[in-house]
């Protein structure tokens, strides 16, 4: 097949080379992109007069023909071609003759994709920032559901202190709104548009890149078109930014792992998001969730493979930039699948409150209240500590918990034990008195609850 780019050489190339070469069998899925911004640089074209209004609406009639064929199924992308950009021009210039000749006037291959790219992205942060919304809905209800649920709370995974699930829910939402922030600013910095670059140095028509850029939807242009050519911070910053919620994804997967197993069985996933043994029918794997905290090392492996190729590259185009592409598109679906397949996970999710209580009150986590009970009288913490120390040594032995330990074994370490220690050590009012912001109390997380959903809506 003879290529667009015949002149000085043949044009021909060996076919392994050809094969080597070749990107469209993933830059095609830029296809609406790379159409979209041939009719905006048509357009502008023949606003500046340097082709005429006429060719640039042929040109233009000629582009949405070829998006709706692509669309409906009729025309199919023919693998053969080099990329999704020649292509779009070959089929353009058999369909309408020479006039689609000129759709490559004042600009380059270089200046396009990186515009097809900066475009395609954009419209995925759009997708994966609506999907991630709807998993912070889905979370926050299901806090809202266990907002009064007590479950210990863990540090070193040791159970440390009472908390509510519900609390331990909206942690996810924190994280996943920071998700969102730095979603939303990789694209503001995203948002210029490289066309009219050229192939590094601009061009000598008197283009107007401002009109291009408005038409497109940019905020405005990339100033210098060496870098507006090169740059590929905007994907290293998605695919950063796809990692890191990819590894909060993770944390909340290791945690339902966790909750789900006979060890714990805090939780019960639905059997719709989990599956069983080939040979073990007592099993309910969590699969979902392992799959899950499995791929984010793939899109950890995206992203430090973009880094990668371009870590030694001199400007400014290099053929080498090819490889942006087949990374970064795989970390996008990957994020997408990973969030609509959790969210239904979460959503079908249901909690077992009396495994959770019953493992708060096995792990002492009101340890710390017993010993403010008894500062709160008078008792020097440390003294106060160590009989607290000596209490739960008493309960681990005689197979009790702080809660039915009898009130006449207390006041054998100190006459400050009163009825009301059984008020201090109750999980439920230990959690409630948890009062400062963003504390572990219902109160608190309705609180939190209530200014996630402002920020959602």
């Amino acid at each position: 097949m003879a290529k667009m780019w015949a002149g000085v050489t043949s044009g021909e190339t060996a076919k392994i080379a050809d094969d080597f070469n070749s990107s469209i069998s993933f830059d095609c899925k830029m296809y609406k992109q790379d159409i979209e911004g041939s009719m905006a640089h048509a357009a502008m074209l023949g606003s500046k007069g340097i082709i005429s209004e006429a060719d640039a609406e042929t040109l233009i009639e000629g582009l949405q023909g070829i998006l709706r064929d692509l669309e409906s199924g009729e025309l199919k992308i023919d693998p053969d071609c080099e990329d999704i950009h020649m292509f779009v021009e070959q089929v353009l210039t058999e369909r309408i003759g020479d006039v689609g000749k000129k759709l490559h006037t004042a600009r380059s291959r270089n200046d396009q994709v990186a515009l097809d790219l900066r475009l395609y992205l954009r419209s995925e942060i759009d997708e994966i920032s609506e999907i991630l919304k709807k998993l912070i809905v889905i979370v926050t209800e299901k806090a809202e559901a266990y907002k009064d649920t007590i479950m210990p709370g863990y540090t070193h995974l040791q159970r440390a202190q009472p908390v509510t699930f519900g609390h331990h829910l909206m942690a996810y939402t924190q994280m996943f709104l920071r998700d969102l922030d730095r979603l939303s600013d990789c694209r503001k910095r995203m948002n210029l548009s490289p066309i009219g670059s050229c192939a590094l140095a601009g061009t000598t028509y008197q283009t107007d890149r401002g009109f291009e850029a408005e038409k497109l939807g940019f905020d405005g242009i990339c100033m210098n078109s060496m870098d507006g050519v090169s740059d590929r911070d905007f994907a290293l910053e998605l695919s950063g930014a796809l990692s890191i919620l990819m590894m909060h994804l993770s944390r909340f997967s290791e945690e339902i792992v966790l909750w789900s197993s006979w060890e714990f069985k805090f939780i019960e996933l639905s059997d719709a998001f989990t599956t069983g043994s080939s040979i073990m029918p007592q099993k309910k794997n969590p699969d979902m969730a392992e799959l899950v905290r499995g791929k984010t090392g793939r899109v950890y492996g995206d992203m430090i493979g973009l880094f990668t190729v371009l870590k030694g590259l001199p400007l400014a185009y290099n053929k080498d930039m090819q490889e942006d592409k087949e990374g970064i598109f795989d970390a996008c679906e990957t994020v997408k699948n990973c969030l609509t397949v959790f969210s239904g996970m979460i959503e079908s999710m249901k909690a077992r409150p009396d495994n959770m209580l019953k493992a708060a009150q096995k792990g002492f986590i009101n340890a710390t209240d017993l010993a403010d009970y008894m500062v709160k009288k008078g008792e020097a913490f440390r003294t106060a500590y160590k009989i607290s120390g000596q209490i739960v040594a008493e309960c681990m032995e005689k197979g009790l918990v702080l809660e039915t330990l009898p009130l006449e074994e207390y006041k054998k370490y100190s006459p400050l034990f009163e009825e009301d220690v059984f008020d201090a050590v109750d999980l439920k009012a230990c959690a409630e008195k948890r009062i400062s912001e963003g504390g572990t109390s219902v109160e608190s997380v309705e609180k939190q609850i209530a200014a996630v959903r402002a920020l959602i809506n």
